[in-house]
This record gives structure tokens, sequence and C-alpha cells, in this order.
């Protein structure tokens, strides 16, 4: 493994009228472990916003890709080639933050690869990299009920009070557990996060 930063890449759309619409659950979480009045900077090779953290002792870049959710995998193909990461790199030290329709408004969820579930981020970022083996958090916002309401439920609409609330103390708990991700113990904050979201 190289001297790379452990990567913390959430998605969403760039813009001020995204900024609280659900596709944007991964922006606030990385916005959330960068610390209230944080600057993160533009960082045009990588199509990202960019903030230098150090978490827990780790060195960690936190991303906001600004190619749009469905071109998100532009920007994580940019970083992994630019760090150089092997596969094995990619599969332990980059996760992806994501809202989730199949998830409720307070559950939370990580997971280590698998199929993009449906998330057009997360599809194209499978495809740039020709395979879904990296870590995800997945943030539940719930579904509006019928698949053709999908698309303005996740861009247009947003939480009501009370769902927002509920995300935001899920993502609160996430980032309790992010310590134990960076020292590569995700089976002991899978069981941290899933029982205290559960509960």
């Amino acid at each position: 493994m190289n001297n790379a930063p452990f990567i913390i890449i959430g998605l969403g759309n760039p813009g001020a009228e995204y900024s609280q619409t659900r596709h944007n659950a991964g922006f606030w979480f990385v916005d959330l472990l960068a610390g209230a009045g944080s600057s993160f900077t533009v960082q045009k090779k990588l199509h990202a916003l960019q903030y230098r953290a150090t978490i827990a002792g780790t060195d960690c870049l936190l991303l906001k890709p600004q190619t749009f959710m469905n071109l998100s995998g532009q920007s994580v193909r940019a970083v992994v080639d630019w760090y150089k990461l092997s596969a094995e790199d990619t599969a332990s030290r980059v996760l992806v933050v994501h809202d989730e329709l199949d998830l409720p408004p307070g559950t939370i969820r990580y997971k280590q690869s698998g199929g993009h579930g449906g998330n057009n981020g997360v599809r194209d970022i499978v495809r740039h990299l020709g395979s879904g083996n990296f870590l995800r958090l997945r943030v539940g916002v719930g579904h509006p009920g019928q698949a053709h309401q999908v698309s303005n439920y996740l861009t247009s609409g947003r939480p009501s009070a009370e769902q927002q609330q509920a995300i935001a103390n899920a993502l609160l708990k996430a980032r309790d557990t992010i310590p134990l991700v960076l020292k590569g113990e995700l089976p002991r904050a899978m069981k941290e996060l899933h029982t205290s979201s559960d509960s």
C-alpha cells in the first residue's frame, strides 16, 4: 500500500439549489466530518471540492465531486489514478457515501462492496472502476412509493423536518464510527453503527 490518504467521497449535486435535497446526503456527511466553518477548495484534476483532514490520527481526503451525481465516477477514477491506488487499496481505503432509497430516514448502513443498488452515482463509479469493490456508507432517505416519483423526490423535494432530524442523527452516529473504519475495523464499525441506528 502506498502513502495515499484515506479517501472519503460524498456523493451529491453541486449548486445551492440542490444543497438541501436528499441526493446530497453524501455531501452532508463529508461536511460533517470536515467540521463547521471548514472550507473546501476546488481541485480541478479530481473534478471535485476537497478538504484535507486528520481524523483519529489518519490523513484523510474528503471529496465532493462536482460532476453531478450521474457522472460521479469521473471524480473517483481521477482520485484513484492520482494516488495510484491498487484494487486492494481501493477496496480498503476508499469510502463512498451516498443516499439510499431502500433505507428509511434515520437508518444508515456500511457495505463492503457489491452492485450499485440503483444509485446512479454508484453505478457510474462501478463503471469507471470496472469493479464494485469499494467501501460504502448508505444513508437512508426513504422511498416516495412509486418509481416515477424517485427523480423529483431525490433532486427537488426536501426531507420533512422530522426526516431531516432523523438523517442528521444517523450521520452523527456514523461519524463516531469512522475511526474504526480508518483502522480497518469495518466489522466492528458495522456492529456499532447498525446496532445504534436500529435503537
